[in-house]
């Protein structure tokens, strides 16, 4: 088996998985305005064609850089797991407040505001380098844009709905994507 032949299959054992826990979700309560999150629905889906259009699982990085590059991008499928086992029913694959909803700040929240989207960011960035094709690349970099606007539109309307104040609080101590990197001031 090749590296990239493995990241397609983490590829696929995420996607598989994640629309099947998309049903262990709470009743949503209120929702992001649709004309807020045009920008990242048109981006995801042409970031995901550049990424992916190309695909080969025979061709991209071999040996170890390959191997490294599949091993991010699993610790970055484990990443985004962890959250979204730890979110439990307040999770959402749109941006919405369900019932009961809270700040959540134990667990891999504790680390990062947004870690199910710095796991997809990793395995996307990792899947685009071990590719090793300009397109890849871009198609990943288009992903983690439209991921980090998603994650500061997530903010806007959770700091709304949860409490400016105490979201304000929250974004002090948890940097927004990358663990111990720089929060809010």
């Amino acid at each position: 088996m090749t590296p990239l032949a493995a990241i397609g299959y983490l590829w696929v054992a995420w996607m598989v998985s994640w629309a099947a826990a998309a049903f262990w979700s709470g009743r949503t309560v209120k929702r992001a305005a649709i004309r807020e999150e045009v920008l990242t629905r048109i981006l995801i889906p042409v970031g995901a064609i550049l990424l992916f259009a190309g695909f080969r699982r025979q061709d991209g990085l071999s040996g170890t850089a390959g191997w490294t590059m599949t091993a991010l991008a699993a610790a970055g499928f484990l990443f985004a797991w962890w959250a979204r086992l730890h979110l439990g029913r307040l999770w959402s694959g749109v941006v919405t407040r369900k019932a009961d909803h809270r700040i959540v700040d134990t667990g891999p929240y504790g680390l990062v505001r947004h870690p199910i989207y710095a796991g997809i960011i990793l395995a996307v960035l990792a899947t685009g380098i071990a590719e090793a094709r300009y397109q890849a690349v871009i198609g990943a970099l288009i992903l983690a844009v439209s991921f980090f606007l998603r994650a500061r539109l997530e903010e806007r309307f959770l700091s709304g709905e949860l409490g400016a104040a105490a979201y304000e609080q929250y974004c002090r101590r948890v940097p927004m994507l990358i663990p111990f990197g720089p929060r809010k001031r």
